[in-house]
């Protein structure tokens, strides 16, 4: 079992930035593909964005236009998910998720889910 704990959200005016985090216990994360995604009241879940394993590889969701970062330190099992420039439309719950496969492509990959974390961006 992994157990996956997000932090960081919290209310910032538009254009001002937030850094998730996702803490990671019960397994190893190293060899884990990691993703965010995110959900608004009343819609669907969406992917955000998502990585390897190793970190080297990255990539997101088009309409993000590269506004929001993902990385990770396996050091310290944890995922992070970086984000810029922030919209009122960028306000929901976002989760953090892992996958046993090596990438994630949609929610379908993911085999763990952590409880999600409120981002409300204000105008």
């Amino acid at each position: 079992q992994v157990q996956l704990v997000e932090s960081g959200g919290g209310l910032v005016q538009a254009g001002g930035s937030l850094r998730l985090s996702c803490a990671a216990s019960g397994r190893t994360v190293s060899s884990a593909a990691m993703g965010w995604f995110r959900q608004a009241p009343g819609k669907e879940r969406d992917f955000v964005a998502a990585i390897t394993g190793s970190g080297i590889r990255s990539y997101y969701s088009d309409s993000l236009k590269g506004r929001f970062t993902i990385s990770r330190d396996n050091a310290k099992n944890t995922v992070y998910l970086q984000m810029n420039n922030l919209k009122p439309e960028d306000t929901a719950v976002y989760y953090c998720a892992a996958s046993i496969a090596p990438y994630i492509y949609s929610e379908v990959q993911c085999d763990y889910w952590g409880q999600g974390t409120q981002v409300t961006v204000s105008s």
